[in-house]
This record gives structure tokens, C-alpha cells and sequence, in this order.
């Protein structure tokens, strides 16, 4: 097999559409994680945290 520019297309299309589908799953195992669900609850409710207020 010869490696030509049409190759080198092929491979690269591939691998970056192989790499972009494991990327994106390892995002979404780790968002769904159970052992992140109190750390990602944290950062949600930390914006309306009780001791963040106006500055008097």
C-alpha cells in the first residue's frame, strides 16, 4: 500500500473520528459518575451559598 495524500486523509478522518467518540464518552462516564454526583451538587448550589453576600 502506497501512502499517499488520499491515505493520509483517510487516517487522520479516522483517528480524529475514533478519538473525539472516546473523548466524548469518557466525558459523559465521568458527568455520570455516582461518586461525582455531591462534588457536581456542590459547585451547583455553591453560587447561592449562604455566606456570599453584599459587601456592606
Amino acid at each position: 500500500m502506497e501512502f499517499n495524500h488520499n491515505v493520509a486523509v483517510w487516517f487522520s478522518k479516522s483517528f480524529g473520528l475514533f478519538y473525539l467518540m472516546a473523548l466524548s464518552l469518557a466525558v459523559v462516564v465521568y458527568a455520570y459518575w455516582p461518586a461525582n454526583k455531591a462534588r457536581f451538587e456542590d459547585a451547583a448550589g455553591s453560587i447561592l451559598s449562604d455566606e456570599d453576600k453584599p459587601w456592606r
